[in-house]
């Protein structure tokens, strides 16, 4: 069975449209609504688009117009806590847990910054969008998308040496088991 355009398009984005959407609602439901709001628009829309290689960018600047309608609709809009699944994500394949740890931190701040700049920075390394991409997304020009992405890498950089891990903070507060000794 061929699958049809649609389907194609959905396969390829559906992950990582989520992704982002719920790395700027910091809800799952929501995110899902983001995504299938998307698509629904490139349902009904889709076939204006000429250049069919900027679909990608297309889905990802509708979504992210769908999540700013939607903060806006709903004003009680505040953040959450960063989905565990999300910081999950950012870790996986990695085994050292030291690793684990700072990358589990690093997408706590991440949801801790504002969307201003949370977006551009989720979409440059999480997504892997160019900065010309970002800038058709968000439709900002692309300095201010540098500049957003440089700002937003300084925040982190300073909130993970202020508050370096989510590690226990002292020794009493680790699990016997998971000390390891070493003899010589």
């Amino acid at each position: 069975m061929e699958m049809s355009e649609f389907e194609t398009l959905v396969d390829e984005h559906y992950g990582s449209l989520f992704r982002f959407a719920l790395s700027l609602s910091k809800d799952r439901e929501t995110a899902a609504d983001l995504v299938q709001q998307t698509f629904c628009i490139w349902a009904q829309k889709g076939e204006q688009l000429r250049d069919r290689s900027k679909a990608k960018t297309w889905l990802f600047t509708t979504l992210h117009r769908e999540f700013l309608s939607h903060a806006r609709r709903n004003r009680k809009y505040t953040g959450g806590e960063v989905s565990e699944n999300l910081a999950d994500e950012a870790e996986s394949g990695s085994e050292d847990p030291d690793r684990q740890m700072d990358g589990q931190r690093a997408m706590e701040l991440l949801g801790e910054l504002d969307e201003t700049f949370r977006a551009p920075i989720t979409l440059f390394y999480l997504q892997q969008h160019s900065y010309k991409e970002i800038a058709e997304i968000l439709d900002i020009p692309i300095g201010t998308v540098m500049s957003r992405i440089s700002r937003a890498k300084e925040m982190l950089r300073r909130k993970m040496t202020r508050e370096p891990s989510s590690a226990p903070k002292n020794i009493l507060q680790l699990e016997p088991g998971k000390l390891r000794t070493n003899h010589g």
